[in-house]
C-alpha cells in the first residue's frame, strides 16, 4: 500500500533526517520525499497502514503532515 502525505518540510537535509528517523520506526517501509511538488510530498510504501502514526510522529517534531486521499 502507498500512502501520500502533504508536509511543510522544505529542505533536503531535513527530509533526509526525517527519513532516517522514520525508517528506524518503520524498517520495512520505502520512504521518499518530493520537495519540488507544491505539497512537499512524503510517500510511504508499506505492507501495513502507517498513516496515523506518521502524522503523529511528524506533528510531534513540529512539522505539518496530512495524509492525502
Amino acid at each position: 500500500m502507498v500512502e501520500v502525505f502533504k508536509t511543510n518540510i522544505q529542505h533536503k537535509r531535513t527530509a533526509e533526517k526525517i527519513k532516517v528517523e522514520l525508517l528506524l520506526l518503520f524498517p520495512n517501509c520505502k520512504i521518499n520525499f518530493d520537495l519540488n511538488d507544491c505539497d512537499r510530498i512524503l510517500r510511504i510504501e508499506s505492507a501495513i497502514e502507517v498513516g496515523e502514526k506518521i502524522e503523529e510522529v511528524l506533528n510531534q517534531k513540529g512539522f505539518y503532515c496530512e495524509e492525502l486521499p
